[in-house]
């Protein structure tokens, strides 16, 4: 089997790059090339040119991680993302063709993380400090759940309205970790993404950002869709 060494780590709404540090201290370490690119968050499409830009920049095949609304961005890639070689969901979107997340998250009432989501004047989403803290990263410690509140990346209002095309996964091997407890994507519908897909999939007693609460789980099972890769040359 060829080794793959690239791996792309896709930050999602409310978050930034910084959000993976713990997990890409642990893939460096273990000899992956791992890229944690910024996201503008002003549109699907910006985010999605944003995503081709970095994996065009990759030498050879690529696994692509997304968390949240990244699942959203890897997906709209639809079958020709360049060097893309598996998907790996993180407690992420996976919508099908013709979806949005709009229409997914008005089946029910207002998850508790996005219960009082603030929109500004140019039509950006934030979340409020307590929400973050208590819901969205629920089991980090408060103190650095509020530094991460402090960076957030708010999120167009317009990407919920999104209608997806035909999605990544229909065409490129797809691993899903459910994360059990989350309260900004049901854990139900992130079960639902997974079994659809025909994603490997596992389930983590872990809020929304299991990168930040469990970074030696969401580390290992990334590796196992990424075969191991040459021995680093430093050792």
């Amino acid at each position: 089997m060829t080794s793959l060494l690239n791996i792309v780590l896709v930050h999602g709404a409310w978050a930034d790059g910084s959000c993976w540090d713990d997990v890409i201290e642990r893939l460096q370490c273990d000899g992956y090339h791992v890229t944690a690119p910024q996201f503008p968050e002003s549109s699907l499409g910006e985010d999605v040119a944003r995503l081709r830009e970095v994996l065009a920049r990759q030498d050879g095949p690529t696994i692509v991680v997304g968390h949240s609304y990244g699942g959203q961005i890897m997906t709209a890639l639809g079958n020709d993302g360049p060097n893309v070689d598996g998907l790996v969901y993180i407690a992420a979107f996976g919508l099908d063709e013709g979806e949005s997340i709009d229409q997914l998250l008005a089946q029910g009432a207002p998850t508790p993380a996005l219960t009082h989501l603030d929109i500004d004047d140019r039509g950006f989403g934030w979340l409020p400090e307590d929400d973050f803290v208590g819901h969205f990263a629920a089991d980090v410690d408060p103190a650095k759940a509020k530094v991460m509140h402090a960076v957030q990346q708010p999120l167009a209002a317009s990407a919920f309205q999104d209608v997806m095309g035909p999605p990544a996964w229909r065409s490129h091997p797809s691993w899903f970790m459910v994360a059990a407890n989350d309260e900004v994507i049901p854990p139900d519908a992130e079960r639902q993404f997974a079994s659809r897909m025909d994603a490997v999939t596992v389930e983590l007693p872990s809020s929304h950002v299991a990168m930040v609460s469990h970074p030696d789980e969401v580390a290992r099972f990334i590796e196992v869709a990424a075969p191991e890769p040459p021995t680093p040359a430093y050792l």
